[in-house]
């Protein structure tokens, strides 16, 4: 184990670099841990003739993908809405005041 600092006699500044050194060490620990442990695995599984992959795979997930936007906000165009779900509010309030729906398409 390294000497112990007298943090008592650091400023301010040399704590603060002294605290990101050491979240930047502990967390390449972790990852050379990980690397270690998942290099063990791989050897074991290998062993058995498989490979690591194989024996925790299964089959790869799909991920929805996010529907295009056919609606926008009228004065705010970064709010939009796909036309599936729940409405926006925005969308009730502007139909509830007499526009239609074609009033916020794209």
């Amino acid at each position: 184990m390294a000497k112990k600092l007298d943090l008592e006699k650091l400023s301010l500044e040399e704590l603060k670099a002294l605290q990101k050194e050491t979240a930047k060490a502990v967390e390449g620990y972790e990852e050379r841990k990980r690397a270690e442990a998942i290099a063990e695995l791989e050897a074991v599984a290998a062993k058995h003739g498989y490979k690591l992959k194989d024996l925790l795979g299964g089959k790869p997930t799909k991920t929805k993908a996010k529907g295009e936007p056919k609606y926008r906000h009228p004065e705010n165009p970064a709010k939009t809405w796909t036309g599936k779900g729940r409405q926006p509010a925005w969308i009730k309030e502007g139909l509830e005041a007499g526009k239609s729906i074609e009033d916020f398409a794209i």
